[in-house]
């Protein structure tokens, strides 16, 4: 097993930065996997016919998983100590199985607010529909040398 990447420190970053992206197949699995996990039975989610018959080509990963997509694009990028204080995300095209989604993102404004290192990120996830998530997030990241 690999060791952890080391947390970013808010020394370290730059307002411009971009995150790298995080491509993710949005494979039926991980579509049913998702709604499981987060006990959302919807058929829309897990059933194709039931998804078929109300006008949905396939089905379609719900929202409690692309907030938890979306925290996972920032703390892959932040690392194992940064703590995501806020994720506010808009929905826009569907994310069917059989998909593929790409999150990116940059940093917008970096401060020190009661001696935390706070780093502000715009992002998005898009699939060859157009922007399936939008959103800006706070995460809290140690100062580092220099930063106060």
């Amino acid at each position: 097993m690999s060791a952890l990447p080391p947390t970013r420190t808010l020394a370290d970053v730059t307002v411009g930065e971009e995150l790298p992206p995080l491509v993710l197949p949005m494979t039926a699995t991980r579509v049913v996997a998702g709604a499981i996990a987060t006990r959302d039975f919807m058929p829309v989610h897990h059933d194709r016919d039931y998804a078929n018959s109300q006008g949905a080509p396939e089905i379609f990963m719900n929202i409690l998983s692309d907030t938890a997509y979306c925290s996972r694009f920032l703390t892959d990028w932040a690392g194992p100590e940064a703590m995501v204080r806020r994720v506010a995300i808009r929905l826009g095209v569907p994310a069917f199985a059989n998909s593929t989604l790409t999150y990116t993102g940059s940093v917008t404004d970096t401060r020190v607010e009661d001696g935390r290192g706070l780093v502000e990120v715009t992002f998005r996830a898009a699939n060859d529909l157009g922007d399936h998530v939008t959103g800006t997030a706070v995460v809290d990241l140690p100062l580092g040398d220099g930063a106060a």
